[in-house]
């Protein structure tokens, strides 16, 4: 026999009628917001989504801005489809002026629920110089295999400095 859920109102075993109507009304916000979410981030009003990813150089184009001069560490993940739209780019870590620690499962967390295809990794160095650290070209080696475990592709790695990137790509790296 299968353990019953206790009400949030009442405290009993069977949920009450309100209980039910609150769970669906709080379901559809979630849902509203979800789209207001999605069209306000459209390309068409010049957030991220949609947009399509053809290079490293449009992977910076799409972040510099906001993230080239934060006074901490920023990772973000670029969720793509199979053409490299971008679907959302969401932060997953935010460090210390120096380093930022990296779980792969938290890293792929959103990739996979948006079931996406295809992901860009960025982090930022607040010391403006994007070259790669020893752990940066560790990390990112560490999210290549996950990936590949995971059927993503991970299409890049760039580190964002103060008007500069680094693609470790381009380095080979990924």
């Amino acid at each position: 026999m299968a353990p019953r859920q206790r009400s949030l109102a009442t405290g009993s075993t069977a949920p009450s009628p309100e209980d039910a109507d609150v769970l669906r009304l709080v379901q559809e916000n979630l849902r509203l917001l979800s789209e207001l979410r999605s069209r306000y981030r459209s390309a068409s009003r010049g957030g991220p989504n949609g947009r399509q990813i053809h290079s490293p150089a449009d992977i910076a184009d799409l972040l510099a801005p906001e993230m080239e001069m934060l006074p901490q560490e920023q990772m973000r993940v670029i969720l793509m489809d199979r053409r490299n739209r971008v679907l959302d780019a969401v932060m997953v870590y935010q460090g210390s002026v120096s380093t930022a620690v990296i779980r792969m499962a938290e890293l792929f967390r959103d990739a996979v629920i948006a079931n996406a295809p295809a992901v860009a990794l960025v982090h930022n160095h607040p010391s403006g110089d994007p070259e790669p650290s020893p752990e940066d070209v560790q990390m990112t080696r560490d999210a290549s295999q996950a990936a590949k475990l995971l059927s993503i592709d991970l299409l890049d790695h760039v580190v964002i400095g103060q008007g500069r990137f680094v693609s470790l790509k381009e380095r080979g790296v990924v």
